[in-house]
Formats: C-alpha cells, structure tokens, sequence
C-alpha cells in the first residue's frame, strides 16, 4: 500500500486536460500521422493536377477520419461533392493509398456549419487542405445572380452591360438574318423552366450584322419574364474567371453561372486559355444537359474556330447552327431609314429624300456600323451647309466610308480552295473531269469568281481549271449569273464568297 501511495498521488497532480489528451492518443495512436500523411497527398494532387485545378475543386476538401480502413472526406456544397464524385475519387483514392497504406475505400459527404461528432462523442479531427486561405462559404441558394442589365450580385458573377437601344423592337428584319431571328423569338416564345427547343443556339456572322444586338434583346427579354438570365462576352467570362481564381472564389464562380436560366455567350472567337476554355466547356455541357437555354455567338462557324478544343467546337455544333448573311440592299434601306427617323427626333430639320437613302444603300453594302456612320456624315454635311442632300453632296459626305483603296488581288487558286471547302469537295475534284452535280456546280461557282474578281482572260482560267476549253468557262460564267437572278441564296452565296476572298 505505501508504494502505491506516491503513485496515485502522481497521477493525482496530473492537469486533468492533459489526461484526457493521453487518453485520446491511446484509443487513436496513429491519428496525428494522418495529419502529415494528409498534406502529403494533398501536395501530391496539386503536382499532378496543377494549381489552377487544384483551388478550383479542392481547395476546401478536408480528411474528417479514417476509420477501419475508410477515408471520410467533405467538402461545403452539394455541387463540389458530385463533381469529385464524378471526376476525381480514384485520384483521391490513389493518392490516398500512396501515403497511408491501409486506406482500402474512401467517402466524400457534404459537411454543415456544425462540425459532426466522431466515436464516444468527442469531435472528430479534421485535418485540412493546406491550400491558401479560401473566402467564407456561402450559401448559394440565397446569392443573388448579377442581372442581364448589368445590376451587381452578391456572388460576384458579373454580366457585361447591355445597351438600351438593343431590343427585339428595334431589330430590322430581312432576308439575310430572319432565320436567326425566329430562332431568338423561339425562346423567348418558349415557357420558362421548360425544356428548350434548341441549345446551344450558335449565331454567326461578320462583323456589324446585327449578332450583339439580337444576343443582347434575347438576354433583356429573358430577364423581363422572371428568368435568370445573363448576358457575357468572351473577354467578360475570362476576367470574371481570373479574378475568381485569384480571390479563391472559383466555387462561388462555377456555381452561380451553372445555376442560371439562359446563357448569353457573346464572341466566342476571342475565348483564350486552357483552364478557361475547359471551364467554358464544363459549364456548357452541365447547362445543356440540365435542360438549361445556351445563346452563344461568334464571327465564324464553330468547325472554324481553331483556337477552342475540339470537345468545344462538338458541343457548339451539336445545336442549332444559324448564320446571318450580309446585309441585303432592302434591309440596309430599311437600317437607313430607320436611323434617319432616330436623328430626326432629336434634329427636327434633318431629313434624307429617298433616291438619296437608296444611293447610299447601294454604295456602302459592307454592314450596319458603315450604314450608322453614313447618317452620321450626312447629318453633319447638312448642318454645315444648310441645304438638303442630293446624291452629288451625299457622295461627298460618305466618301471616306466607299472602298476606293486597291482591291485585293485574288489568286484563282484562293477561288478554287474557298469553294472546294465552302462545298465540301477538293480542289482535285474540281480540276478533275467529273461531271457529277455534287461536283460540276462548284466548278462553275468557282470559274464565275475567277471571271470576276481577277484579271486573267477566258483562256487563261480555262488552263487553270484542268486545261478546259474557253468556251466552258464562259458557259458556267454565263449560267451562274442567270441563275443568280433568280435563286436570293445563291446570289447571298456569291456575296458571301467574293466578301471572304477580298477581305
């Protein structure tokens, strides 16, 4: 009994805190080790993975325990933890082996504000990503999305401005752009939460054709029906991404934009950079396959746009492809008019007669912004002289607009590469002698440029055309151009083709 006596009085005058962390080291001897163990594999996922990836989808990913061979792990939001479920388990799970070797299995689960109690009550350990300091959760349910006219949000998705005057009321419709056009009243026809009748709607076309101003009524339209909408250029979307990145709020980011009900994409063409590029793609495919309406818009068609990934181009082209024509000579009449009508509002003098409207129509055929500029000089020439325009004066006033520079010169090989592509044929097909419609029409298409955009004489494009006689060639020169009277797409076609060799 006396040599028992100073050892109960030792422990006695042991902390009682002190005890109680002796005691929770003997039921969990190897526990601590998890802890390097941990940052170990997480330094693993960052090397393999690369930063970017890693704050993105990990940087708040937290080892609870490890019980009987099975890692618990969490992450704050639903949405983080079906995508580690879906895309990075066996990585976590290789990872994980790598460094602790009898981890057999692991389980991902949402964590609440109130962290869950482990074995015998006590709070289980948790062991943190040592990844830089990440913003305070949110909850996501409760954010409010930045709106299509550019109002601030409290998650920080930010939608680029859109201008006033852009709406469905204004847009003027003709031949080169109606089939655009009714898609766009297609949605916005279409009953909000359901399904859409096409997505992504991919719209392209030059520049100055009319693609901002009908991407910017659908977005305004879509937000005056209650929908969640939003309305972003390229350039937009990558500095919302960057900053989001650089203040650790990609989660935030991802989410807000996958919780929308319409996707405006404006300018697709300048979309740069991997990590953006892939975070573009995943927040298309999980829009579209959520039954979600996508509007995405570019200066050419997606199998052209060679800077975007392949996945991207696939999924672009996967929906409906429209593409606004050049401007027809009625409607930039009508584009005319209607701008003359706007400035006489506001200069109650200034008017236009309509021979001049149809002169300056017939002269400057390249777009719309041409077509604003023109009214701008003529209001001005006006207010100087004081007199109303006749065409002599108008061509003073619009002279610097008129192409007057050289012309390009355009090579029959161009020709012969522009059409074969335009008409999925090779340029071997149409030196060739075949005599197939699939393949005799392109070949006439292609002599009919070559007549008129260059120099070379009816012989000479005949030897450039497989050795052909001249009178062939003035055959398809002829039968083009009486087909071109009557058939608008062909003639659109033609434009179209004689645009893209001289720019």
């Amino acid at each position: 009994m006396f040599d028992l006596t100073p050892h109960v009085s030792a422990r006695a005058s042991t902390p009682q805190p002190q005890s109680e962390k002796n005691c929770e080291m003997l039921e969990r001897p190897h526990l601590p080790d998890y802890g390097e163990a941990w940052k170990r594999c997480v330094a693993r996922l960052r090397a393999e993975l690369g930063e970017d990836v890693y704050s993105s989808w990990f940087g708040r990913l937290e080892l609870d325990s490890v019980v009987d061979g099975a890692a618990r792990l969490s992450v704050p939001t639903k949405f983080l933890k079906s995508w580690i479920d879906g895309h990075y388990t066996d990585r976590i799970l290789a990872a994980l082996k790598s460094e602790i070797k009898e981890i057999v299995a692991l389980s991902l689960s949402v964590r609440s504000s109130t962290r869950p109690s482990g074995r015998n009550g006590e709070p289980s350990q948790v062991l943190a990503a040592p990844a830089a300091k990440v913003a305070p959760d949110r909850e996501f349910a409760h954010s409010t999305l930045k709106r299509a006219d550019g109002a601030a949000g409290d998650d920080g998705l930010a939608g680029s401005p859109l201008d006033r005057r852009l709406t469905f009321a204004t847009f003027l419709v003709g031949r080169s752009n109606q089939l655009a056009y009714s898609a766009a009243q297609k949605i916005i026809e279409s009953k909000p939460g359901g399904a859409p009748a096409f997505s992504p709607l991919y719209i392209h076309a030059a520049v100055g054709l009319g693609k901002t101003h009908l991407l910017q009524a659908v977005a305004r339209a879509a937000t005056s029906q209650g929908r969640r909408a939003i309305y972003l250029t390229a350039e937009r979307f990558m500095y919302s991404f960057v900053a989001a990145l650089k203040a650790q709020t990609a989660i935030a980011f991802k989410e807000s934009l996958r919780a929308i009900d319409v996707l405006i994409f404006d300018d697709a063409q300048f979309l740069q950079g991997r990590s953006i590029q892939n975070e573009f793609c995943h927040a298309l495919n999980a829009l579209v396959d959520a039954g979600r309406q996508v509007v995405v818009a570019a200066d050419r068609p997606p199998s052209e746009l060679e800077s975007l990934e392949e996945r991207v181009r696939s999924r672009l082209a996967g929906g409906l492809c429209v593409e606004m024509n050049a401007l027809d000579e009625a409607l930039r009449v009508k584009i005319l008019e209607a701008r003359v009508a706007a400035v006489r509002t506001l200069q109650p003098g200034f008017d236009v007669a309509p021979p001049v409207l149809a002169y300056v129509a017939k002269a400057i055929n390249s777009n719309g912004r041409d077509l604003e500029g023109a009214v701008n000089r003529l209001l001005a020439h006006a207010s100087m002289v004081g007199a109303r325009h006749t065409i002599e004066s108008a061509e003073v006033a619009i002279r610097d607009l008129l192409h007057t520079r050289e012309p390009k010169r355009v090579k029959i090989e161009d020709i012969q590469k522009l059409v074969a592509n335009r008409f999925s044929v090779t340029r071997a097909d149409i030196l060739s002698a075949r005599r197939t419609a699939t393949v005799v029409k392109p070949r006439q298409i292609a002599m009919y440029l070559a007549k008129v955009l260059t120099p070379r004489s009816l012989p000479e494009i005949g030897r450039r055309f497989g050795g052909r006689d001249h009178t062939t060639v003035l055959h398809a020169v002829r039968k083009i151009e009486g087909l071109a009277k009557i058939d608008t797409t062909l003639n659109e076609e033609l434009e179209l083709l004689k645009r893209m060799l001289l720019e």
